[in-house]
């Protein structure tokens, strides 16, 4: 099992020890080229501008873009963000899933916070840590809303897409990277 980081920036190093954690294989991805090696895919937190402009810069749009219609995903903050089909304000970066989410919903840096939160077939106490977080305001009929904080969406699941407002790869558990690993190997039996 081969999943890649994408390392244009953000928490690299985080998750590809998250992924690491739960016994697969992490896959540092910074051209197009990396991605016909790997069964799936983290965008990391970081700066989502910042991000959507090294997409550009290395012609990595259309090549995300093509992953993810037809592989798994998982958007960790920044990451959500650059998956949503709607960015109020803005206009999407991947599109991909099918939510719409406000950036910086739960303030400013300074209001970081980190916080327990119940997310569905995983946990009832799951440490989530919130910095310049966004939150999904909208969602598909057919999307599945993992976990809220406040009665806002913070993780939520689009067929084959993942994604959470929050830092998961900056705790010790990898419960939510373990859901996706598991994500991913469901989605290769079905197209095996």
């Amino acid at each position: 099992m081969k999943i890649g980081v994408l390392a244009l920036q953000g928490a690299v190093a985080e998750h590809v020890n998250a992924i690491q954690a739960v016994g697969a294989e992490a896959i540092i991805v910074k051209n197009n080229h990396h991605l016909s090696h790997i069964d799936g895919l983290l965008l990391p937190g970081g700066e989502s501008t910042a991000m959507h402009r090294l997409i550009d810069y290395h012609d990595m749009l259309v090549p995300l873009q093509a992953f993810a219609k037809n592989k798994p995903v998982f958007g960790t903050c920044a990451g959500l963000i650059l998956l949503a089909e709607t960015i109020e304000g803005q206009s999407p970066h991947i599109g991909a899933m099918r939510i719409a989410v406000q950036r910086n919903a739960f303030g400013r840096q300074i209001n970081s916070f980190e916080t327990n939160i119940t997310i569905q077939h995983l946990s009832e106490s799951f440490p989530a840590v919130f910095i310049r977080a966004p939150k999904i305001v909208a969602v598909h009929e057919d999307v599945e809303v993992l976990a809220t904080y406040h009665d806002d969406i913070v993780c939520a699941r689009d067929r084959h897409l993942l994604a959470c407002s929050f830092h998961p790869e900056l705790t010790n558990n990898v419960s939510l990277m373990h859901y996706f690993i598991q994500m991913v190997k469901e989605h290769n039996e079905v197209v095996s």
